[in-house]
């Protein structure tokens, strides 16, 4: 009985493994198609290597059985553009004319293996059901990976490493208590989507949830976003508006880059903690507001606190209870439950129906430190998946930085000399910016900065160098 399951299995394995003849001899092509389709493979044929790679384009086979000598195009050229159009798709090489350097070449260039002619057809039906069997099981562990991104997703947050099962829990037994929160955490790593779970896990979460970046508006517009203002309170005021905390009365308030906030800003925030109560800008009348207030930074605060540029007291208020989110490369065990859950999404944004990464691919993204943290790993997947042309990303998909590792930043040998950490820390900033290609806002979230942080040291850096080159 178990032998006429495992022959069952076999045939449905060997049905789901479309494979592709090629051979400038026809009748060698109607011979080898013929026997296969005997074996219960599905299989097509053709003397025309370009109609091959045509089919190899679109996806049409898993496993192509190529002559090495063919006038139109010889088997190496064929093997090299069948791995550019699919990384997914196995090659094997036939030839009447075997040599061991001529097969170790082949194999170095991706062939899977590499027959002569006349075939052993037992040898070639063996090969092929082992890759069968592969497909076969990797389609298995597709299904488990994808019960398993059920399991380890928390509020639409993926994680299972240590680290992030801790802010899970955390998460859980905050989020039922109608208190002040800090999230912090490298940007990018999302701090937002834990405020998102901690309100929709409160006993408010049928109330408006509000966001406000802080880093985004100067002083006066982030008053007014916040506290709301009475008609001709300053330019531009052309009617009376509520802010976000009336609005979101009742409710939560996440409050980004709070770090960015100046004193006056801070002082406002105390008294909305302290008092329950806020004033729109321009009038002196006093509204009473019931909101939890959810802040995160990338900054350490006692650090701003320490300088000065942070209030200590809106500090502890805040801070009694911190959820701290790891950043990407503190948890790379997260990668590819993440990578899975971003080729989902975009498979279905994009229309197209993506099964995973080539190896190659895979090795990139895991040596990668992920600066941007979740955010860039994020972007990756997206962009990837829109220039990906077959079922399976492959390096050429990915952005040109991970094609392309970064050298090292640190001179070595008798280059190297010590250098002061703030001529250390300008060489760092200016080779992000050049990486961003100048784009500030990007280069402020792969530093980990916020953007007014990262505005303020550049303009400091010109200043220095302005008055340098004065006293010259």
């Amino acid at each position: 009985m178990s032998v006429m399951v495992e022959s069952d299995t076999a045939i449905t394995a060997r049905k789901s493994l479309p494979v592709c003849v090629v051979d400038d001899d026809a009748d060698q092509v109607e011979l080898t198609a013929t026997r296969l389709e005997k074996a219960g493979f599905p299989v097509t044929g053709t003397t025309d290597p370009q109609e091959a790679l045509q089919r190899v384009r679109m996806g049409g086979y898993r496993v192509v059985l190529a002559d090495l000598k063919m006038p139109a195009m010889d088997g190496l050229t064929f093997l090299d553009k069948t791995l550019e159009y699919d990384p997914g798709t196995y090659v094997i090489l036939i030839t009447g004319y075997y040599s061991v350097d001529s097969a170790i070449e082949a194999i170095k260039r991706g062939a899977y293996d590499y027959l002569c002619k006349p075939l052993d057809f037992l040898r070639l039906e063996k090969a092929l059901d082992d890759l069968a069997t592969v497909f076969s099981q990797r389609s298995e562990v597709r299904g488990l990976e994808e019960k398993l991104l059920q399991n380890v997703q928390f509020e639409g947050i993926v994680g299972r490493s240590p680290a992030m099962l801790e802010v899970f829990d955390l998460a859980r037994k905050v989020a039922r208590h109608y208190s002040n929160v800090l999230v912090t955490g490298p940007t990018g790593a999302g701090k937002e989507l834990v405020a998102r779970a901690l309100h929709r896990l409160s006993p408010v979460a049928q109330e408006r949830f509000a966001i406000c970046n802080c880093s985004a508006l100067v002083d006066t517009l982030l008053e007014s976003q916040l506290f709301g203002h009475v008609r001709g309170s300053f330019t531009g005021a052309s009617d009376t508006r509520p802010g976000l905390f009336e609005y979101a009365n009742g409710g939560t308030v996440f409050l980004d880059e709070i770090g960015e906030t100046s004193p006056q800003v801070q002082a406002k925030l105390l008294r909305v903690i302290h008092n329950r109560e806020i004033q729109r800008v321009g009038s002196p009348e006093v509204r009473k507001v019931d909101v939890r207030l959810i802040a995160a930074t990338n900054r350490d605060l006692r650090a701003e606190v320490l300088t000065g540029r942070f209030r200590e007291d809106l500090f502890y208020r805040l801070s009694s209870i911190e959820i701290r989110v790891p950043g990407l490369s503190e948890r790379p065990e997260d990668i590819p439950m993440l990578v899975q859950h971003f080729l989902k999404k975009y498979s279905q944004a994009y229309g197209k129906r993506l099964q995973g990464l080539t190896r190659r691919a895979q090795l990139v993204l895991l040596r990668h430190d992920w600066p941007g943290n979740v955010r860039e790993l994020e972007n990756v997947i997206s962009s990837a998946a829109i220039t990906a042309n077959t079922d399976f990303i492959d390096v050429g998909d990915l952005p040109p930085h991970l094609q392309k590792p970064l050298g090292r930043t640190v001179p070595a040998g008798e280059n190297w000399r010590p250098l002061p950490l703030d001529e250390v820390r300008k060489i760092h900033i200016q080779r992000v910016l050049e990486l961003c290609k100048g784009n500030r806002v990007r280069a402020a979230q792969t530093l980990g900065i916020g953007r007014t942080s990262l505005y303020r040291f550049l303009k400091r850096s010109e200043k220095k160098a302005a008055a340098a080159k004065e006293g010259v």
